[in-house]
């Protein structure tokens, strides 16, 4: 084909792709089905121009359409890796985590049922051997990513069905292709059984091997534009070349999946770029990939609609039924894992609760498109294929997906309204009612202070103060008519507003600097959780949420067992980094809640519910202070390093728009202003860094401080401090227990702890040790102490200080008055010395007597 001819014709379609969108919204359409239609249109056209007698002046142009160079692997190879890319780019990766039973469910499992449903359905009425009718089914059983994302993100669906919905369409694409590749292999090579051991035993390979290279692509990606972080259009560039690099070398070199290489690909800059980017950076990325998504997905479906006359050029009236057993088979498939499988693992309590209406949308919602016809295009361009299972294969795989585009797709949006998942409900009817006159009262305030200093005509501005003041008084009326609201209600519907606006907060902030990226993603996450706990479970949700965003995560629990069994210090330094910072910020986050209740909530919802929201924000704040004073206690100092950093970034914030303001009023010319903002820019760029932590070095200031060891020599506490261990309680973990056996004494560097026996029950402090008795005495431990308050401990075990004892008098004195102070029992069995030990322990160990 001429170039002339391939660019006229592509900017034609670019036209065409330009007029659908405002053509769909006018028919209340979903966007990717007046795509297909467009396209279908002008496939048929073409053909029929090509064909008929009357007229050959549109010749020319029905070839050059006819010849456009479409195969399959354009499909996969050009448009598929941008659109899985930019999905991937895209998407709420820690949303989609919530719900990553159901989505690998219909991802992975779902198509293997599929795949086997409609094989065994249509073998009996195609005459296909069972392998052709599986390659069938392989090609028809996933979703299409296009068709999927841009039909969901089209509809008012609600936020947790899309996100089910792409999670799925994103991920299925690997396990399809993977068994297309191996029942295809068989088909060509005349196979009497399908190998499914092949299958199974090539798949964790190609999804493993996958996920590697886009993990290590991505990573390397992200270090490449962070240092392009001075040329914008250089990173955009970049990562233009990330997806097909990704997608060519697991594929066509070492053998794995390229959908899942993509996605993991994908998923790792969107995860890694906003911790090395700057947040415009990030911005225009996405806004890029957004609009090369937009181009691929529209191209992709014309094109393949395009495809449609040639694909459905042999068929007959006998090849409905085979696609109407497929869509049957397909539907029948995908309700048991929806209606079966998904049940069975929320009562095994492995997934969330997916609700009837939702499972209704994801079973119709299983569209598919470009990938499905992409895979029936390369079985009909294999030279090995029976020329039956070419010709049943491009029927069926066409018309399975015009029923999904043409019939699903343009009814979803009727099914989502029809279940009321587009719909408000009328708790929500009632609070909007109340919003908007308290909005419109605002801005009738608003409106009157800025008309009174402006030199406008009386009449004008009487005439359309009557005209809002009667849009004002039915607004008022109609939330005069909403007052039934429960209070109960009302309390809900505020924490709603409230968790809503401390995601704003946390929005803000990040814009301005004062939050960095990696800080803002978590806290950003807990607020969307918040929100929708709040949403489905109300007050109980809220504070339950909270209370989780509170705990340690599992990352700062996992490198506090790897310091303490290998004395690793650097993933624990970093976790308590990141919960110090987090629950710095997060103190001040909730603090400023408090005025958005004042200034809104009050005036929707009355004084009683905002006295019960401040009450809970209040309960918040003192929960998030307990946490940070627990750290602070166990790091006395950092919390103050990382309070004076904010206090810095908010004074060169405040600097920065002091010196616009400057600049705008003339005060100070450009050139000194660029000056003044290269220093603050440089001052902002070390502030980027936060403080260190370094936990050996605290280590040592503890032994240093600890009175007990004050008379030990340098070299002394050196070795003492090599041998002790760091240990980090928080209130309520229960450290010894009665009976367990004697092994290491615990030396209280901060915090409270309380020992309790038969008959006593004692508080000891900083500075206090327990543990050291039992040892002592060779006797099973009598006590279970329990921390009261976050603690840091340091323990030592029994050999190290039995050794310790003979060298320190404090310590010596320490053990005598809590044996008077606790009454330990002790007989004169327990005093017989051990052959090795020294005269000092004997003479301890009979020193100490029962005074039980």
């Amino acid at each position: 084909m001429e170039i002339a001819a391939l660019v006229a014709i592509m900017s034609g379609l670019f036209a065409t792709i330009a007029l659908a969108q405002p053509v769909a919204d006018r028919l209340r359409l979903p966007y990717t089905v007046i795509l297909a239609g467009l396209g279908l249109g002008i496939g048929f056209a073409a053909a029929w121009f090509w064909a008929t007698t009357l007229t050959d002046v549109l010749n020319p142009v029905a070839q050059a359409i006819l010849n456009l160079p479409i195969s399959s692997e354009v499909f996969l190879y050009v448009f598929l890796p941008t659109l899985i890319f930019e999905v991937a780019l895209t998407i709420n990766l820690r949303r989609m985590l919530d719900d990553w039973v159901p989505i690998l469910t219909l991802a992975v499992v779902a198509v293997a049922v599929a795949t086997v449903a409609i094989a065994l359905a249509l073998q009996p009425v195609s005459g296909l051997p069972l392998i052709a009718c599986l390659l069938i089914g392989a090609i028809v059983s996933t979703t299409d990513p296009s068709a999927v994302v841009s039909i969901f993100r089209a509809t008012p669906a609600p936020q947790r069905l899309a996100r089910i919905v792409e999670g799925e369409s994103l991920l299925n694409d690997a396990a399809a292709i993977a068994l297309f590749g191996v029942f295809l292999g068989d088909v060509v090579a005349r196979a009497v059984t399908p190998d499914v051991a092949s299958a199974i035993a090539g798949f964790p390979f190609m999804i493993v091997v996958g996920a590697l290279v886009g993990a290590l692509a991505g990573r390397l990606a992200v270090g490449a534009m962070a240092k392009l972080n001075s040329w914008r259009l250089a990173q955009i560039t970049f990562s233009v070349a990330l997806p097909y690099a990704t997608f060519l070398l697991a594929d066509k070199v070492l053998g794995a999946s390229g959908v899942v290489a993509v996605v993991m690909a994908g998923m790792v800059v969107n995860f890694a770029a906003p911790g090395r980017l700057s947040p415009g950076a990030v911005a225009q990325l996405r806004e890029a990939w957004a609009l090369l998504a937009h181009w691929a997905g529209a191209l992709i479906f014309v094109f393949a609609a395009l495809m449609i006359p040639k694909l459905l050029s042999d068929v007959r009236w006998g090849d409905l039924g085979l696609i109407a057993v497929a869509v049957v088979a397909a539907f029948a498939s995908r309700g048991f894992i929806l209606y079966v499988v998904m049940p069975l693992l929320t009562l095994m309590r492995l997934s969330p609760r997916v609700e009837p209406p939702y499972r209704v949308a994801i079973l119709w919602g299983g569209l598919r498109g470009a990938v499905t016809l992409a895979l029936a295009l390369a079985v009909t361009e294999s030279p090995g294929v029976p020329p039956e299972v070419k010709r049943q294969v491009a029927i069926v795989a066409t018309g399975f997906t015009l029923f999904t585009l043409l019939v699903q797709g343009s009814t979803l949006r009727l099914l989502i309204g029809w279940l009321g998942l587009d719909r408000l409900s009328a708790l929500d009817r009632a609070l909007s009612d109340q919003v908007v006159a308290v909005a419109l009262q605002s801005v009738q305030e608003t409106v009157a202070e800025t008309t009174r200093n402006l030199d406008l005509q009386p009449d004008a501005l009487r005439k359309e103060a009557t005209a809002y003041r009667s849009r004002l008084e039915a607004a008022v009326a109609r939330a005069d008519a909403a007052r039934d609201i429960l209070d109960k209600d009302r309390v809900t519907l505020g924490m709603v507003a409230l968790a809503g606006h401390e995601r704003d907060v946390i929005l803000d902030a990040f814009h301005e600097d004062l939050l960095p990226p990696r800080l803002a993603e978590p806290l950003l996450a807990d607020a969307d959780r918040l929100i929708e706990a709040t949403r489905t479970e109300g007050r109980a949700g809220y504070r339950a949420q909270t209370r989780r965003s509170l705990r340690p995560g599992r990352l700062l629990r996992l490198g506090s067992a790897l310091y303490a069994r290998t004395g690793i210090a650097g993933p624990l330094e970093r976790s308590t980094e990141d919960r110090f910072e987090k629950l710095v910020a997060q103190s001040q986050i909730l603090r400023a809640l408090h005025r958005f209740i004042e200034a809104r909530i009050l005036r929707i919802h009355g004084r009683r519910v905002a006295s019960v929201l401040h009450d809970m924000l209040n309960r918040r704040i003192e929960e998030t202070g307990r946490e940070l004073e627990g750290l602070r206690l166990q790091f006395p100092g950092y919390s103050d390093e990382l309070e004076r950093r904010l206090i810095r970034q908010i004074t060169l914030q405040q600097e920065t728009r002091e010196y616009d303001q400057l600049t705008e009023d003339g005060l100070i010319g450009p050139e000194l202003r660029m000056a003044l903002m290269a220093e603050t820019a440089s001052a902002r760029q070390a502030l980027q860094s936060r403080p260190r932590l370094d936990l050996a070095l605290r280590k040592s200031d503890l032994v240093q401080g600890f009175p007990l060891f004050a008379s030990l020599d340098k070299a002394a506490r050196a070795r003492l401090t090599a041998q002790l261990g760091t240990l980090y309680a928080a209130p309520g973990d229960v450290l010894m227990r009665p009976d367990e056996p004697p092994r290491q004494v615990w030396f209280i560097a901060s915090g409270a702890v309380e020992a309790v026996t038969e008959d006593k029950t004692t508080l000891l402090g900083r500075g206090e040790m327990f543990g050291q008795l039992s040892v002592i005495l060779r006797s099973p431990r009598r006590a279970e102490v329990t921390a009261v308050t976050h603690c840091i401990l340091l323990t030592l075990e029994d050999g190290p200080f039995l050794a310790m004892l003979q060298d320190n008098a404090a310590i010596i004195a320490a053990v005598k008055e809590s044996a008077a102070k606790r009454g330990v029992a002790v007989d004169d069995g327990l005093g017989r010395a051990r052959p090795s030990e020294s005269p000092f322990l004997q003479k301890l160990r009979k020193g100490l007597r029962s005074t039980r």
